[in-house]
């Protein structure tokens, strides 16, 4: 008997599979699988770490900072272009998604970011 960890929309199941002699055997009557019973959870990811403003203004995509148009402290309206971020030969506009205060700014221009990577957060 084998034992096997196996996620199923989300939920993980300890499972025993008895390997089969040879392939003709296999191709008989199905094996059994021994009772399958819910393993326990896998422990939770580690948090984000956390932003010094309200609202977190994340990258929508992988690429490069062109340019930073904010610093802390900044009024910005909604629309304002925070960040200018450049993709696929493509410069991409990251702007407010709603008025407020500039209370940090988590990239610099020439910085490398990953999808969903904070880039400015607002109070």
């Amino acid at each position: 008997m084998k034992t096997y960890n196996i996620t199923v929309n989300g939920v993980t199941y300890t499972v025993e599979v008895e390997e089969v002699a040879s392939a003709a055997a296999a191709t008989t009557a199905p094996q059994s699988v021994a009772a399958q019973k819910p393993a326990a959870p896998a422990a939770p990811k580690a948090a984000p770490k956390a932003s010094a403003g309200a609202v977190s203004v994340k990258a929508p995509m992988p690429g490069n900072i062109i340019k930073v148009n904010v610093k802390a402290g900044d009024s910005v309206k909604r629309g304002d272009v925070l960040v200018v971020l450049e993709a696929m030969k493509m410069e991409n506009d990251v702007c407010a998604p709603e008025d407020g205060v500039v209370a940090s700014v988590e990239v610099a221009q020439g910085a490398t970011v990953e999808t969903d990577a904070v880039l400015v957060s607002l109070n």
